[in-house]
């Protein structure tokens, strides 16, 4: 028997029945321990030693999963692809190691970017170790987050009574709002006025601005006055307009690269004016599929803006049939994240089917929308 051990239980059901008779799935439920908040949990002076706690709420499924895993032939971590994926299914391997459940059990990882049919195929047929490189980086972020946080957020609850926590984030946050505001108190406002004039030249209304008067080419805060804007309002009106040129030059407009975690939320705040947490909420159960639909869409912690080549083959194949082979590009364009730092583990947020319509699904509230 195969053990495999995932976060939600919503996904949970639906891998299960990816995969079959030999897999037992279970889920942790997102995260099992974390560090209590009291002196000690780490200890900078002994190699930054981080203590542990089990959560509450946890240790019966964490007991749920031991028990399984002492039946099991082989234990499967199948947590998210990210840090915190990477980090529970550390935090799960050393608890089942605590608890000896075990001995000469194998024990794999696996990532899926879409919980289809075929991507948890293709990751359980392609199984690694823990990445420990990830799982430095949670340990070396959560150590940050204790000791920032843990020792700034009472002086900050001391002086500004209601205020909810400081940390690794909010401090450097803050820092930024401060320097950008010191800023804005240092500029300093200077008046300047535009001309204006909205002209028909047998075509609809437009509108123009003064670029040049009195042989000079005006600049944005060449005219610092009202009397210096009328002077200029009242010499174009004594005089007569004519069309010098027409130009005409082809436009070219091109599409919006793919989502990403960001702009998928910048689009859902202009849109819809979801904020963060309502899109990645709903972001979370479309990736986790309802129903019986299975993932309906990619891993959506991602900044990566590349397309998988399935995913791109689909698109101009669905294209062409709905709209026409005119509206499909000779080639596919491909996009790179300009970021010199980007975590581009991941590709774009995508629909897993893109043929699959959404009025052909039974969603609701934020998921329909």
């Amino acid at each position: 028997m195969n053990l495999v051990i995932v976060e939600s239980p919503a996904k949970a059901k639906t891998i299960n029945k990816y995969l079959g008779s030999g897999y037992e799935v279970l889920a942790s439920y997102g995260h099992i321990r974390d560090l209590p908040s009291k002196d000690g949990s780490v200890l900078p002076d002994d190699d930054f030693a981080m203590h542990w706690e089990v959560d509450a709420k946890a240790s019966k499924r964490l007991s749920e999963i031991a028990e399984a895993a002492k039946r099991a032939d082989r234990v499967i971590l199948a947590t998210d692809p990210d840090r915190e994926g990477e980090a529970i299914s550390w935090h799960v391997l050393e608890v089942l190691n605590k608890k000896k459940a075990l001995k000469d059990t194998e024990v794999q990882r696996v990532t899926f970017n879409a919980i289809t049919k075929a991507a948890v195929l293709e990751a359980m047929a392609n199984p690694r170790q823990l990445d420990m490189e990830l799982v430095e980086a949670y340990l070396a972020r959560r150590a940050l987050d204790y000791l920032v946080g843990f020792n700034l957020s009472p002086v900050l609850w001391r002086k500004l009574p209601g205020a909810r926590s400081a940390g690794r984030v909010q401090s450097v946050a803050l820092r930024i709002v401060v320097d950008r505001e010191m800023e804005i108190e240092k500029f300093k406002a200077q008046e300047y006025w535009s001309v204006e004039a909205d002209l028909v030249a047998d075509s609809p209304p437009f509108t123009t601005r003064l670029v040049k008067h009195a042989g000079k080419r005006i600049q944005r805060l060449d005219i610092p006055t009202e009397e210096m804007a009328f002077a200029a309002r009242d010499a174009i009106q004594a005089g007569d307009f004519t069309i010098k040129s027409v130009e005409k030059k082809p436009a070219k407009r091109s599409p919006a690269p793919p989502f990403t975690t960001s702009t998928l939320q910048q689009e859902a705040s202009r849109k819809l004016g979801f904020t963060a947490q309502r899109t990645m909420q709903a972001a979370q159960k479309l990736y986790e599929g309802v129903d019986d639909t299975g993932g309906l869409i990619t891993y959506m912690r991602t900044d990566g803006l590349f397309v998988s080549p399935e995913g791109i083959a689909q698109a101009r194949e669905v294209i062409a049939d709905r709209f026409g082979p005119a509206y499909v590009p000779a080639e596919p364009r491909y996009y790179k994240t300009k970021a010199k730092n980007a975590q581009e583990a991941h590709e774009a947020i995508r629909p897993t089917n893109i043929a699959r319509h959404p009025e052909s699904l039974r969603l609701e509230g934020d998921l329909q929308r």
